[in-house]
């Protein structure tokens, strides 16, 4: 069984946010120190940014707005709120990567009814670009699509369960959003104690999520790495290569915000 959500789920729309406010810091340092969390709904935006970079407001302001797809700018109050890192987490990376926090990291092979979902998901957003959640259990499918009329679902996936409770509108003037809220939709089978979206590369929450994914997905056997604050290496493997190996995947996607929309379970 297994549960995707689009792009345009609230809690996407906020992990796409905090990816933007990422992108931006990695646009002005090299190697910035960044944490987003994001909360937003119902004409609502708040953001709390633990950051080495100074972000522009206005830049800040751009990104949600455009991601909202919001043209009355009067419509959504936008509250952010910028403070330093930790000093004692920002001395850790101050000569060279070193874990930024413990865990524990599990990585999983894609069974193929989740890459069935995924498929269908994309199919169904490209043609429906709104708030939509799907469900695969078997042979049965849930979907559960805003603004979208049931005919047209009903065509593309015969048999479906579709919108159990009647057609919605969906969006965030219908439910909250918030960062991270949908890592099972992300991550499928893959296990972790932090979230993927909103920091930089030095947390061990993007860098070694990303390596482990990656690493069950080549060998098509699960993994699992742990670490500590300030470990050097993880099962003797170096952090600085695991952080280049997650830059790599997350740069050639096209940055934070890019890597936000779908997670690591990509169509």
């Amino acid at each position: 069984m297994y549960e995707k959500v689009n792009p345009c789920h609230p809690d996407k729309v906020a992990d796409r946010i905090a990816g933007a406010l990422t992108d931006l810091a990695y646009k002005a340092q090299d190697n910035p120190r960044i944490a987003v969390e994001v909360l937003l709904g119902h004409g609502k935006c708040v953001i709390i940014s633990e950051t080495s970079v100074r972000l522009d407001r206005k830049d800040v302001a751009d990104a949600v707005y455009r991601i909202l797809g919001v043209a009355d700018r009067t419509s959504v109050d936008i509250q952010y709120i910028e403070v330093a890192q930790d000093e004692h987490l920002a001395s850790n990376q101050a000569e060279g990567f070193r874990c930024g926090d413990n865990g524990i990291f599990k990585g999983a092979p894609v069974t193929e009814e989740q890459r069935k979902l995924i498929r269908l998901a994309a199919e169904i957003y490209a043609k429906f670009p709104t708030d939509g959640k799907y469900i695969m259990d078997g042979d049965k499918v849930v979907i559960c699509q805003s603004n979208a009329p049931r005919s047209e679902l009903e065509k593309m996936c015969p048999g479906a369960v579709i919108n159990p409770l009647g057609d919605w509108e969906g969006g965030i003037n219908v439910d909250c959003g918030a960062t991270n809220r949908k890592l099972g939709s992300d991550m499928a089978d893959s296990v972790t104690g932090g979230g993927l979206n909103g920091k930089d590369l030095s947390k061990a929450d993007v860098s070694v999520n990303v390596y482990a994914w990656l690493e069950a997905q080549r060998t098509g056997k699960p993994v699992e790495f742990s670490c500590a604050i300030g470990d050097t290496h993880i099962n003797g493997i170096p952090y600085s290569k695991i952080v280049e190996t997650a830059r790599d995947f997350i740069f050639s996607l096209g940055g934070f915000e890019k890597f936000a929309e779908w997670g690591l379970l990509r169509p």
